[in-house]
């Protein structure tokens, strides 16, 4: 008798589990990946070629000066709601969530060296296959930073790529590896099906930024199967942004035929 009445509850359990996994998403990369799928069908429909496309990050918000700073802190302030609330969720008594997840100080040294190993890996190719995806033809120009800047616009935009890091590695794989892993889901088509929602939410990028992020959540989510811990993700992708956005102009001048948004 007690043991039928555990397997309700069990599959109760299951149920609520895959209902918050589906809520936290539709409120944060769900939703993202959702959009960018729409974002890419249009795109590959439309009759400008993908090359001559461009897709803008951080942009403007207003222009007049205050309102634009206060726009784009509010954006990144409001932006980690979801990070808030999926620590909220894997709390427990005695349980504490940054642990869980290895998102602490715990282990400084190795986090930032293992963070700055992770950035020679995925940067060097990452940047790789987003010039040849644009010599190619298969992604778009992507805009990472306003040209024009005021005094606020480099911490600003220090403070996009912290958000952008803590909600992708907080969510995509702490929390959902740690939801994925109570409901018997193996290691590889956990790191698999992270990967691809990866991907997916980038796909407004391009076709060649939805492989390359894929590969990234293979390799992300393989060293947090290994480490468990978070921390030296999120400063991988920290230090990943603030490159692309604060040497947006710089790199500009570099590569301006393949970087150059088209007129």
């Amino acid at each position: 008798m007690p043991q039928a009445s555990l397997l309700p509850r069990s599959r109760l359990d299951r149920s609520r589990n895959y209902w918050e996994i589906g809520i936290v998403l539709a409120l944060s990369l769900g939703a993202s990946a959702v959009y960018s799928i729409v974002s890419i069908v249009a795109r590959l429909t439309d009759t400008t070629p993908l090359v001559d496309q461009s897709a803008t990050l951080n942009g403007s918000q207003s222009p007049r000066e205050w309102l634009d700073f206060t726009y784009q802190f509010l954006g990144i302030a409001f932006g980690l709601a979801a990070v808030a609330l999926v620590m909220f969720l894997l709390w427990r008594p005695g349980q504490n969530p940054f642990t869980r997840l290895g998102f602490d100080l715990t282990r400084p040294d190795k986090d930032v060296l293992g963070g700055f190993g992770l950035l020679l890996i995925i940067g060097i190719p990452g940047l790789a296959l987003y010039l040849a995806g644009r010599a190619l033809g298969f992604t778009v120009a992507v805009v990472p930073s306003p040209l024009d800047t005021f005094w606020w616009t480099i911490p600003i935009l220090v403070l996009a790529a912290l958000k952008a890091a803590l909600v992708e590695e907080i969510i995509v794989v702490g929390y959902l590896f740690t939801r994925l892993r109570k409901l018997g889901w193996s290691p590889w088509i956990i790191i698999l099906s992270s990967a691809t929602l990866r991907g997916s939410y980038h796909l407004y990028q391009g076709v060649g930024p939805f492989f390359g992020n894929v590969a990234m959540g293979v390799v992300f989510g393989w060293c947090y199967t290994r480490w468990g811990r978070t921390m030296p993700l999120v400063v991988t992708h920290w230090l990943l942004d603030i490159l692309s956005f604060v040497g947006y102009p710089l790199a500009l001048a570099w590569w301006p035929g393949l970087l150059a948004p088209a007129s």
